[in-house]
């Protein structure tokens, strides 16, 4: 079998598109994929359980109520333990493969030496995700085949979005273990909003985004621990009129985490979401035009 295979009944992603995009958003779940390849089950040491720590479950849910305000959302299918698209393309660690790495691989990054390259080494928690090494045409065909055209789809719909409206905001969704733990007093924060501090959204939408999450009763935490990855980077362009936003929600919120089930908490979450949502798109417009605005 191949990697085309292993989605040859499941599309690799999706995107869910409202009748009419009314709105200069577009929403984005790249870790929320929960289709698990019999081949790839049968390349893992983890079982069937293990191997999900890294997933954001149901994130791609709790987000749903943005298509319906007239936002795109586009949604992996495939798990972040398989390939994770919040990377550079070639973001590789050569421990793992048989064969030499590309000379273009970065092979040194932070990510990489996290063991959360592109093709992930490890899951959360820490645990190795292969007992061997893989043949490097699997990093490569799961990069062609799926990492590529995820980018393509998610840069066709930013761009049509600022064609059309002028500019354009990507929010990048994401969930967090509810042991994290931020600041001198370790605070469990249930929402942290990343801007790679500053430098991805202007800072009128980020603190627009945060106070309304705080007006909500959350308790809400700004680039630390998590300050946004690749897509965030890659993306938020401000002086260009192009914002993004990495949203992190704690799981404790919605979800147990040993059995991956939705608590009793999620439609709430869901229902507060699409309001947070609504909201955010109701920030006036000027506030997304060129330099001069992106700095306010």
């Amino acid at each position: 079998m191949t990697v085309a295979e292993d989605f040859s009944g499941v599309r690799p992603f999706e995107t869910r598109s409202p009748a009419e995009q009314r709105v200069p958003f577009v929403f984005n779940s790249p870790h929320s994929g929960r289709h698990y390849p019999e081949r790839f089950l049968s390349m893992v040491r983890l079982d069937r359980n293990a191997i999900r720590r890294s997933e954001d479950c149901f994130v791609d849910e709790l987000f749903g109520g943005a298509v319906v305000l007239g936002a795109p959302l586009l949604a992996a299918n495939f798990p972040r333990a398989y390939l994770d698209v919040n990377r550079e393309p070639w973001e590789l660690d050569p421990r793992m493969f048989a064969e030499p790495v590309p000379s273009y691989a970065n092979i040194r990054s932070a990510r990489v030496a996290g063991g959360l390259g592109t093709v992930p080494k490890l899951v959360g928690e820490g645990l190795d995700i292969y007992p061997a090494r893989l043949p490097l045409s699997e990093a490569v065909d799961r990069i062609e085949t799926i990492y590529k055209p995820y980018h393509e789809q998610l840069k066709r719909l930013v761009t049509r979005t600022h064609a059309r409206f002028g500019f354009a905001i990507l929010v990048d969704c994401h969930s967090m273990p509810a042991s994290i733990r931020v600041g001198e007093n370790g605070m469990r924060p249930d929402f942290i909003i990343g801007d790679r501090f500053g430098a991805s959204a202007s800072a009128v939408l980020t603190e627009h985004a945060i106070g309304l999450l705080v007006a909500m009763g959350y308790t809400v935490a700004h680039n630390k621990p998590y300050a946004g990855g690749f897509i965030t980077e890659h993306y938020g362009r401000p002086a260009k009129g192009l914002h993004t936003l990495q949203i992190e929600v704690n799981r404790g919120l919605y979800m147990n985490e040993r059995t991956f089930q939705k608590s009793v908490g999620f439609d709430a979450l869901a229902e507060d979401l699409g309001r947070f949502a609504a909201d955010l798109m109701a920030l006036p417009e000027h506030h997304f035009y060129g330099l001069p605005l992106a700095a306010e």
